[in-house]
């Protein structure tokens, strides 16, 4: 499927603020990114950067007063995922070394808590993919999805202990039930087609086989149709937007739609 999908930020600042915008998706292995516009009002200069997950990151200081940003993305994308139950998970001392720091216990996501609870969804369950889709399917049939129920400083373990909160919570405890048992897991954060209510939204993917598998705990079974923009060990490595100072975010807009691939080289 070919998506387009927008975003709009209304700040307003009383001093300058130095700000890290994470706003480019990538073309890769999930998607193509076909066209991009990126527009800032008013003008200030921006110098972009790679950071150590590979994403693309915008640095700038906001002025004092209204600051607008849009951005604008025409995506072809999966219409699902992959899935392979007998795809074996691999022993730590074989993983990439790039991959390590995807088991430790992270800020929001601490495995170190969560290890009797991992070990009691998967069990008697064979060493494959299927240990993290029991993990999978646990948080979405054992969580309750409640909009307002938690904020940004809400961990895993609050999760795993109040068993409620939103796509980020779900990722959140995903991921550190998956390092819990030795599955290097990193948190993604995105555009899904059809949400409601559309937002930005937030998913898991864990590495079993050799390669990155994606898994949705807020969803019965795990939909495509997604544009990726970040990747990282939890929600502090993928904010869309890292201010350092004082802001009021006065608005923000989220569009996903399905574009017909006969119009898709036309103009947006």
């Amino acid at each position: 499927m070919i998506l387009d999908a927008t975003c709009q930020l209304d700040y307003q600042t009383t001093v300058e603020v130095p700000t890290i915008f994470m706003l480019r998706p990538r073309s890769g292995w999930a998607q193509w990114v076909m066209r991009e516009e990126l527009h800032i009002r008013p003008q200030v200069p921006v110098i972009e950067f790679t950071d150590v997950y590979g994403n693309l990151c915008q640095r700038t200081v906001m002025p004092v007063g209204d600051f607008h940003l849009s951005v604008k993305y025409r995506a072809q994308v999966s219409d699902s995922f992959d899935e392979d139950l007998f795809a074996p998970l691999m022993a730590v001392q074989n993983l990439p070394p790039n991959l390590l720091h995807y088991l430790l216990p992270s800020r929001y996501c601490q495995s170190d808590q969560l290890l009797v609870l991992a070990n009691s969804i998967v069990e008697y369950l064979p060493m494959n993919y299927t240990r993290v889709a029991a993990i999978r399917s646990w948080i979405y049939h054992n969580t309750a999805y409640v909009s307002g129920c938690s904020d940004s400083s809400t961990s895993a373990l609050e999760t795993a202990n109040t068993q409620r909160g939103v796509c980020r919570d779900f990722a959140h405890l995903g991921i550190a039930l998956c390092r819990a048992i030795n599955v290097p897991a990193r948190m993604v954060v995105g555009f899904l087609y059809q949400l409601q209510p559309m937002d930005l939204h937030a998913w898991f993917e864990a590495f079993i086989g050799g390669r990155w598998f994606t898994f949705d705990a807020t969803e019965l079974v795990t939909s495509g149709n997604r544009i990726v923009i970040a990747y990282g060990r939890d929600a502090a490595d993928v904010a869309l937007a890292t201010m350092f100072g004082t802001f009021t975010m006065q608005n923000m807009h989220v569009t996903v739609t399905a574009v017909n691939a006969q119009s898709s080289n036309r103009t947006w």
